[in-house]
């Protein structure tokens, strides 16, 4: 069974490099990642804040949230 992962970024060149090293990284037979830029869709900014996202970049696995690097703060996003 894959584990389902959301990488929520802004689109910022921390958060892009961000994206890029972890997609490299992850096995995609073994999770499904999904990329969400909260700047193209902020309508899910709310989603990210209910899961526990502080910050972006984070990759939220299975429920738990990873925070990577510091590219903005959640609000900031708002």
């Amino acid at each position: 069974m894959k584990s389902q992962a959301i990488f929520y970024h802004a689109g910022c060149p921390v958060c892009v490099a961000a994206e890029h090293q972890l997609l490299d990284l992850v096995d995609a037979n073994r999770v499904q990642v999904e990329v969400v830029h909260l700047g193209d869709a902020q309508q899910r900014v709310a989603e990210a804040k209910k899961l526990g996202v502080k910050s972006v970049p984070a990759l939220v696995v299975d429920g738990q949230v990873l925070h990577i690097n510091f590219g903005a703060a959640i609000e900031a996003l708002e």
